[in-house]
């Protein structure tokens, strides 16, 4: 297999038309391609800047997760800081993890941020929501968000659905017209909601709890209400500066 590393989106753009392999951090595809056979050639960001920048709302996706730091929001910061092992953080991208893999441990925390993808079409880098990203699993180039007011992340590592740990993320957006998410990755499933924020964090629990979210199991409802609540107060406080 030959790996090629295109230094420019253009000479990216060229070896996808060729029929080059995104290979991401290899931490996933690599058991695939032992299972399956390797392709001729496969393609990596690495040296491309567009997919290295990590600041001002934005988180290339050939950054490791181990280079995710305070740059990016507390919520999207401690998701990268929870993925697999160090060795694993050091290995793994961001386009990986959320194209690539199962789990998409960053997932929850891009959704509650509302970002939205760059990623590259035949006809060059194109914007995009994370629910048409996953579905057509293009090349990803970047993630891009506006600043949250407040953000806070939880990883339930004693409650599980089957193997998977419940992750709990959860942001407030908007400071013209407040907007407060809350996504759980449940298994392999991500459920996220929106609700207009408030500062009474009682209130929006109540309308979260008519969601899909309030026949979460207990425990992990807990943890929502433990993170919206700190959310919602940090929130504020930002909010009266």
């Amino acid at each position: 297999m030959f790996v090629r590393l295109p230094t420019s989106v253009s000479e990216a753009q060229e070896c996808l038309a060729e029929g080059a392999v995104p290979v991401g951090g290899a931490t996933l595809v690599w058991a695939g391609w032992q299972r399956d056979g390797f392709p001729e050639q496969a393609v990596s960001l690495r040296e491309v800047p567009e997919a290295r920048v990590i600041g001002d709302g934005t988180l290339g996706a050939a950054v490791l997760l181990h280079e995710i730091d305070e740059r990016v929001p507390e919520v999207l910061r401690r998701a990268a800081g929870g993925v697999g092992t160090g060795a694993v953080r050091r290995t793994a991208t961001v386009g990986g993890n959320i194209v690539g893999s199962t789990l998409r441990c960053l997932l929850p925390a891009a959704l509650v941020l509302d970002a939205h993808a760059v990623v590259l079409e035949p006809d060059g880098p194109v914007e995009t929501d994370l629910a048409e990203l996953l579905a057509k699993r293009p090349l990803l180039l970047r993630l891009h968000w506006s600043e949250p007011m407040a953000s806070g992340y939880r990883k339930l590592t004693g409650v599980l659905r089957g193997e998977v740990p419940f992750v709990v993320a959860v942001a407030v957006t908007g400071a013209d017209r407040p907007t407060l998410r809350v996504a759980v990755r449940d298994g392999y499933d991500v459920l996220s909601e929106a609700v207009p924020y408030d500062t009474d964090a009682s209130r929006v629990l109540g309308t979260l709890a008519l969601t899909p979210l309030g026949t979460l199991p207990e425990a992990v409802f807990e943890a929502v209400r433990e993170e919206v609540t700190g959310v919602v107060e940090r929130a504020g406080a930002a909010g009266a500066r």
